[in-house]
């Protein structure tokens, strides 16, 4: 081989190496959409996932998407700021191949969180990776804890009525509230007590309406337990509740989520009927599915197909307690 071509062909393959040296130290990007930005849930996970992304030295890119047109434009977004994935917890759960096939579309991998995204005949869509909860299981600890205390208290279980405030078109908030609301009837309150207050949406305000049409129609119970999917909307639930005179002595509620509505009002000098929440953890579903992506993304470690994350129950008598154990 003359010694100009060798030059030549030494030459062609540095250019090739520094390019795919370039190309591998392309700097990760990962989205993280979240359907209603300001909950305080999703806010914490948005602040773990920050974590993560400077632990792991990735660009975190936080975005709301109210709906599922605002959705799909933040993905194409994502996409233009040339972003190799995204976590999510999407507005609508069947909105599931839609996520899908943008992601693929933009050749993104993605991973959801929360709330487990359907297909198209509303199965979970187990091509994309999923951390969550058992609703039903978490439900059934809010159940539990509502027993408990209304044992503690010395009410008659006939005589009490279960507000379950509703978000059924969402799989998760159903399992969650009838796991609860199952418990409760096991521990001899009636079926009948059971009172369906549908809210609109899952912040307080909705369930705080949805409420105020309950206890109108239903007077003539004197105490109550609430649940809903999680501590938002049962603080609306407990918000009117106070508005009507009952206040810790004839309200019990038991939110779920741990998250900072729960953690103020447990700061406050005198108990409110929120009771408690079942702590769910903010620092696994941000850190780890931002953690889990970037690497996928990097190392082509493919997350497990679905993650599961267990909770407990915390009150202002142990507060300070359970947030330390998990790591707040």
């Amino acid at each position: 081989m003359k010694l100009r071509t060798f030059a030549k062909i030494a030459a062609a393959a540095l250019v090739t190496c520094a390019f795919g040296a370039a190309h591998a130290a392309e700097p990760v990007k990962i989205g993280f959409l979240v359907k209603q930005a300001e909950e305080p849930w999703f806010q914490d996970e948005w602040r773990f996932a920050e974590q993560a992304a400077k632990d792991k030295g990735f660009t975190l890119i936080k975005i709301g998407i109210p709906n599922g047109e605002k959705m799909i434009a933040a993905i194409d977004n994502l996409a233009a700021q040339k972003a190799q994935g995204f976590v999510i917890c999407a507005p609508d759960v069947k909105l599931g191949k839609a996520v899908e096939r943008a992601a693929k579309r933009n050749n993104m991998k993605v991973i959801s969180v929360d709330d487990r995204l359907l297909d198209g005949a509303g199965k979970p869509l187990a091509s994309v990776p999923h951390m969550g909860i058992s609703g039903y299981e978490i439900g059934k600890q809010v159940g539990a804890g509502l027993a408990a205390e209304i044992k503690a208290r010395g009410w008659n279980p006939a005589d009490v009525g279960i507000l379950r405030i509703a978000y059924d078109q969402l799989p998760t908030a159903r399992e969650r509230t009838m796991g609860a609301v199952d418990t409760l009837k096991a521990a001899g309150i009636p079926a009948a007590n059971v009172i369906d207050a549908p809210q609109s949406k899952t912040d307080t305000e909705s369930a705080f309406n949805a409420a105020n049409i309950a206890y109108t129609k239903q007077q003539k119970f004197k105490k109550w337990v609430a649940v809903a999917l999680n501590d938002e909307s049962v603080m609306g639930a407990v918000r009117d509740a106070e508005g009507r005179g009952m206040r810790a002595d004839a309200m019990i509620g038991i939110g779920i989520g741990g998250s900072k509505t729960a953690q103020n009002e447990f700061a406050k000098p005198q108990p409110t009927g929120f009771f408690g929440t079942v702590m769910i953890s903010p620092k696994r579903h941000g850190y780890e599915t931002a953690a889990n992506l970037y690497d996928w993304i990097a190392t082509n470690k493919v997350p497990a197909a679905e993650t599961l994350t267990a909770g407990v129950l915390m009150t202002r008598a142990n507060a300070d307690k359970v947030r330390a154990e998990m790591g707040q």
